[in-house]
């Protein structure tokens, strides 16, 4: 009689999320995002584990995917990977144990609030079906028994809203010394940078919701001095702009007009969704509530936009700020910033400013120190929220009812920072050499030592790298 051999089973190659019960309750997409966002978190909850306990939670994570079937280790292997589970030796992850390396990190992080669930604020809810007992059965079976679904866990938006919260990063301790009318000064002092304040969900929406204005003043459908896109007639002279609230005039005009809020022009009222982003900053304590905006202007740069050196009009309370969408730049500061040609800009520091940040500028950030935009080198879209004197508001301004009363979010451990004075971003300190070289002889500090700040950007604990001089060439 002819031997049979049968095939050994793999108890690991059978995806986890085709078998589990749990897994069934949830869509291809959730389980492909829930196994990136663990992950990504894998180096911290395996910190204390012992290698094959390492190696069991990355082919558990794994095996979430439905797209990803685990790799297997010969039965050799698993022997000699295996550890007394018991010791759990602290610090084995640091200590080079081996995990699954086809699990890999994603190259943009998953946030938690897009795991979870997005904003309310910020449009309709992602899944339609949340919070409805769905009823799944055999459209060709004629009974009436079908499979219930349970509901998909939620949580509660206050608790949504708590967490992202606290994971927003928050640099407010940049330091660049000039000498200013004889003296050392810090021309940075009330420079802040925020990260985490809008998910990646968020930013397609406004910068949707830009290209949408931008359409419409193209059109002719937005009010007379609410869109300007001027002909690009050389590098750096073409970016177009949208302006809310109230017209703002960068020069003398050809009215006579001087630099300032212009107050016959009419334009446009702030949209909803700005209103939205605008209660976001005031409620994450990126602004204050005294100085909520009551204006703003959008930039879209093409590649090669700029803006030139510049303080901001003082028809302006501060402080404002700037949120980046699209693309990364650098905003250069210095007391003494110079044009070296179209598009580029010598100072004393470059700080890049990452997709989705929030830069706000106060103190002599905004009133010491100049600042300007080299030519961008690729589409990036900015919003400045900027809140108007008023004695300089514009004729027949009303105020807008649903932008008033606005209050920060009140929690424990935001008290405390503030009575501790901490930052919620750590910073290490590094020299770099400028390639340009050289230096401002009437600098301090990391500016006339051609130092610059910097940190690894895919750290939650990151802050930007900083750089003493910046000019860009073009081609670069």
């Amino acid at each position: 009689m002819e031997e049979q051999h049968h095939p050994q089973p793999k108890p690991n190659s059978i995806n986890a999320s085709e078998s589990d019960p749990f897994l069934l309750n949830y869509t291809t997409s959730d389980l492909r995002t829930a196994s990136e966002f663990l992950a990504t978190w894998l180096p911290f909850l395996s910190r204390d584990l012992c290698t094959r306990c390492t190696q069991s939670l990355s082919d558990r994570i794994q095996s979430i995917d439905p797209g990803e079937v685990p790799q297997n280790n010969s039965p050799n292997e698993q022997i000699d990977a295996e550890d007394n589970c018991d010791t759990h030796s602290l610090g084995s992850w640091k200590d080079g144990a081996e995990v699954n390396t086809s699990v890999e990190t994603p190259s943009q992080r998953i946030c938690w609030a897009d795991m979870a669930q997005e904003d309310d604020e910020f449009g309709e809810e992602e899944n339609s079906n949340n919070g409805v007992t769905v009823v799944v059965g055999d459209s060709n079976d004629t009974s009436d028994v079908g499979t219930v679904v349970a509901e998909k866990p939620t949580l509660p938006r206050e608790q949504r809203e708590y967490i992202r919260f606290m994971n927003v990063r928050r640099q407010k301790d940049f330091i660049c010394f000039e000498r200013v009318n004889g003296k050392l000064v810090n021309i940075l002092e009330g420079l802040e940078l925020h990260t985490g304040i809008f998910s990646a969900a968020e930013q397609k929406r406004i910068v949707s919701h830009v290209a949408s204005l931008q359409e419409m003043g193209k059109r002719g459908e937005l009010k007379e001095r609410t869109f300007s896109a001027p002909q690009k007639w050389m590098r750096g002279k073409g970016r177009q702009t949208i302006q809310f609230g109230c017209c703002y005039n960068y020069a003398v005009d050809r009215d006579g007009n001087p630099p300032g809020i212009l107050p016959h022009s009419i334009v446009d009222p702030i949209p909803d969704l700005f209103k939205v982003i605008i209660r976001r900053l005031i409620k994450w304590h990126v602004l204050p509530p005294t100085c909520v905006p009551d204006s703003c202007i959008v930039n879209i740069y093409e590649e090669g936009d700029c803006i030139p050196p510049h303080i901001d009009n003082h028809d302006f309370v501060r402080p404002f700020c700037t949120v980046s969408f699209l693309s990364e730049c650098n905003i250069v500061f210095g007391s003494n910033l110079k044009i070296v040609g179209p598009g580029d800009f010598d100072g004393s520091i470059a700080i890049p400013l990452p997709v989705g940040s929030v830069l706000v500028l106060n103190g002599n950030g905004a009133d010491v120190a100049k600042h300007c935009v080299p030519a961008v080198p690729s589409r990036r879209i900015s919003i400045t929220f900027r809140r108007m004197d008023e004695s300089r508001r514009p004729f027949g301004y009303v105020p807008e009812p649903d932008l008033q009363g606005i209050q920060p979010l009140a929690y424990e451990e935001v008290e405390q920072e503030k009575k501790s004075g901490g930052n919620r971003g750590g910073r290490h300190m590094r020299r770099h050499r400028d390639r340009r070289g050289g230096g401002r002889n009437d600098a301090m500090g990391f500016a006339s030592r051609n130092d610059r700040f910097s940190e690894h950007r895919d750290s939650n604990h990151s802050t930007p790298r900083y750089g003493s001089r910046w000019s860009r060439k073009p081609g670069s």
